[in-house]
């Protein structure tokens, strides 16, 4: 893990940040604890593609299973409560 102390960042200003990144994402540690993730404009982007990649693909996979017919309609949240054994 990549990690930089906030006490660090404090002392020696981004830079130590700009060094850190070269490697990858920083782990800021505040307390001992890590506490927050630095990333590069360029690794921020390919998070959030990937994340809207993941997302369409789930997406286009619950459309093709209402096309073939692959769901359950219930009338009510009673009916599928019920349906699920949960109506104690």
């Amino acid at each position: 893990m990549n990690t930089l102390s906030a006490q660090e960042i404090k002392r020696r200003g981004i830079s130590a940040v700009d060094k850190s990144l070269k490697s990858g994402a920083v782990h800021i540690i505040k307390n001992n604890q890590p506490l927050y993730v630095v990333l590069s404009e360029k690794q921020y982007n390919e998070l959030i593609q990937s994340e809207e990649s993941a997302y369409l693909k789930r997406l286009k996979t619950s459309l093709n299973e209402v096309h073939a017919g692959k769901i359950n309609t219930y009338k009510s949240a009673a009916s599928l409560i019920k349906k699920m054994g949960l109506d104690d």
